[in-house]
């Protein structure tokens, strides 16, 4: 299994990459909330399993400033998980 982390903000996202050892499998990395990096985004989770149904990735609930990145993901295949940081 892997997982994927991703602070949302405004203008950029920062990101993280684990398997379920616990370990990292890159350097904590952040983009900007641009298509292209949404792209470089998916390119470097998509490497690390041939299978998206094994991967989980968790987004925090920003309201609005998540909504683009959600909806890539989706469209990619993935099924993230919207996770409220206040409960």
């Amino acid at each position: 299994m892997i997982y994927v982390g991703i602070d949302v903000a405004k203008d950029k996202h920062d990101c993280c990459i684990m398997n379920a050892k616990s370990e990292f499998l890159d350097e904590i990395f952040t983009i900007s909330n641009t298509l292209e990096e949404f792209n470089n985004l998916f390119l470097k989770i998509s490497t690390t399993s041939q299978e998206l149904s094994n991967i989980k990735v968790g987004l925090e609930a920003t309201g609005h400033y998540s909504y683009n990145l959600l909806g890539f993901l989706l469209d990619k295949g993935l099924t993230p998980i919207v996770i409220n940081p206040l409960v």
